[in-house]
């Protein structure tokens, strides 16, 4: 039987993506791993092996198309074998490789794309010795040709018992339930949400309040699409409150011309350079971390069963992209040294920006801070990336006049605004966290022990 290549999943939001381009051609004899295409999601580009052996035939994935994450884009057929539609029907009793895991691994993160005939634990997957397939908690199976059928009929595979192989639904599955009648859409929301819930304007409403002509037309890319559906999430589900704190910059800019000036050289291919150059941004990160270890309880995430307490800080740093823009982690931000984040975000935010991270470098995180500062914004507040519970909106360093001990001095002055989930961080709590982070801010020396 032939080897269905399917899209797989590589990001935990990804329910589409595109093949930004195919190395090999249809009809090339390719070998187990061997890279056939690259994948380009919203936040990504990754490359896909060959989950097997064999002639790349039937290819219908096309380059720059939205394609559904599980959909087959080309088959992979041995030596002599036939091809075409009637081999690919004859699938109904073939088991799926090469399919991707849609469970986050410890920390949040989804595993980099799988082309082993194993896939990790969570797919239903053949053994490449013993040919046994284990089920798991993943949900509904089905062959390629069931699948085209119950989306032609309308048909939620999820409410059909499969009677193939280990639970697998087939096509004599879909038959019956054609035949039965069984439920064709997902349940209806309550009336009365839809009622309560206002809808945004249509495309052509908007359009109608602009003269023809005077606009063009730019279609949205994936990273926009996502990005415009995790704020509404997140603006709609999280309760969002926010807390404003200045904080005088003067001893920390003293500390990092020191640290600065101080900063080993190495040898480079350019010659010898500091072995670090710390930021701003980079001692707030650090500040940050060690808040949340100084506030245990705000190093948070909700859930509806239960409060997720985190062990370690794992800052998030939003990074602005083209088209939009990527938040990679400092994974154990709070003990590492202000050398290793500076180098290390240095590094996350060069391959952000070439769309070269990893899911496991940008997905997860216990906090995260967003700096508009460099473009001169005194104050704003940002919406909290889900599962964080806290985001820090970092202002601009400037002079301003503050009054000590009854007299006017000038101060370099930062304002931030924390965001808060407020069913995981209450106002008081949030207090004590934004507290901790002045503190570390306004006595720097605290960071390097």
């Amino acid at each position: 039987m032939p080897v269905e290549v399917i899209l797989p999943k590589v990001d935990m939001d990804m329910t589409t993506g595109q093949i930004s381009r195919w190395f090999v051609s249809e009809g090339s004899v390719v070998k187990q791993g061997d890279v056939l295409f690259e994948i380009e999601t919203d936040k990504a580009a990754m490359e896909i092996d060959a989950p097997a052996s064999g002639i790349l035939l039937d290819v219908t994935g096309k380059e720059g198309v939205d394609i559904p994450v599980g959909a087959p884009v080309a088959w992979i057929y041995a030596d002599g074998e036939a091809y075409g539609a009637d081999a690919v029907a004859k699938q109904d009793e073939a088991p799926i490789v090469g399919e991707m895991s849609a469970m986050p691994t410890e920390g949040g993160a989804v595993p980099p794309a799988s082309h082993s005939v194993a896939p990790p634990s969570g797919l239903l997957a053949i053994s490449p010795t013993r040919g046994e397939i284990s089920q798991s908690p993943g949900g509904a199976r089905a062959t390629p040709l069931a699948r085209r059928l119950a989306r032609e009929a309308g048909i939620v595979l999820s409410n059909i018992a499969g009677t193939g192989p280990y639970g697998r639904v087939v096509k004599a599955d879909i038959d019956a339930a054609i035949a039965n009648a069984t439920p064709r859409v997902a349940p209806e929301a309550p009336a009365v949400a839809s009622a309560a819930a206002p809808k945004p304007m249509s495309d052509d409403q908007v359009l109608k309040l602009f003269a023809e002509g005077s606009y063009e037309l730019v279609p949205h890319d994936n990273m926009r699409k996502t990005i415009a559906r995790r704020l509404v999430e997140a603006k709609s589900t999280i309760p969002h409150f926010y807390l404003t704190l200045d904080c005088e910059l003067d001893a920390l800019l003293a500390l990092r011309t020191q640290l600065n000036a101080a900063a080993p050289v190495k040898k480079t291919e350019k010659g010898e350079v500091p072995a670090y150059k710390l930021s701003v941004n980079d001692m707030v990160i650090k500040a940050m971390a060690m808040a949340l270890m100084a506030v245990p309880d705000a190093n948070a995430s909700w859930t509806d069963s239960a409060m997720v307490k985190h062990k370690h800080a794992d800052v998030g740093v939003a990074v602005s992209i083209p088209g939009g823009l990527i938040t990679p982690i400092i994974r154990h931000a709070d003990e590492k040294t202000l050398s290793t984040i500076s180098n290390e975000m240095k590094d996350l935010a060069s391959r952000a920006r070439s769309r070269k991270l990893k899911p496991e470098e940008y997905q997860g995180g216990t906090t995260a801070v967003s700096n508009l500062g460099m473009f001169g914004i005194k104050d704003f507040a940002a919406v909290i990336n889900p599962p964080h519970a806290t985001i820090l909106a970092v202002g601009a360093g400037e002079q301003r006049a503050v009054v000590k001990n009854g007299e006017i001095k000038i101060a370099n002055v930062m304002s931030v605004t924390l965001s808060t989930d407020h069913r995981a961080v209450d106002g008081a709590l949030g207090a004590e966290l934004l507290g901790a982070f002045k503190r570390m801010i306004e006595n720097p020396m605290g960071m390097l022990v």
